[in-house]
């Protein structure tokens, strides 16, 4: 069976810092924090996905997907960091005084937002614009 993992792309060749985050657990629980995030009046995480060109490489390489759409793939969308950081740290402050709102995925899922954090703090550091994409592993 294929994870799923949810991953930030920043705009630009490079950054000019590690944009790596886990992604797994937030794919696994990504429906309980669509309904959260939907509770809490925030974005869903989902609102920030936009398919890009690598990330749809990815996945023909892979062997998914169809050549054909891939070449009529929308512009990609970018988005302000501090959208996503209202997200991010309205999901983190729940969780954290709620450990057992997800159960056992829970901590993991805590864990990889405060990767988001880090990363999308930096992403506003340093002006840029974001968006997530899927990988399936």
């Amino acid at each position: 069976m294929m994870a799923a993992s949810l991953y930030i792309v920043v705009e630009g060749e490079d950054p000019g810092f590690d944009i790596f985050v886990n992604g797994h657990a937030l794919a696994r629980n990504e429906d309980s924090l669509e309904r959260l995030a939907e509770r809490l009046n925030v974005r869903s995480l989902l609102e920030f996905f936009s398919a890009d060109e690598n990330s749809m490489a990815m996945l023909l390489e892979q062997g998914m997907g169809n050549p054909l759409w891939a070449q009529h793939l929308p512009r990609p969308q970018w988005f302000d960091p501090a959208e996503g950081l209202l997200t991010v740290r309205a999901l983190i402050d729940v969780l954290a005084d709620a450990p057992a709102a997800l159960g056992s995925e829970t901590l993991p899922v805590l864990m990889e937002l405060r990767e988001y954090e880090r990363v999308l703090h930096k992403t506003a550091q340093h002006r840029l614009r974001w968006h997530l994409a899927v990988s399936w592993r």
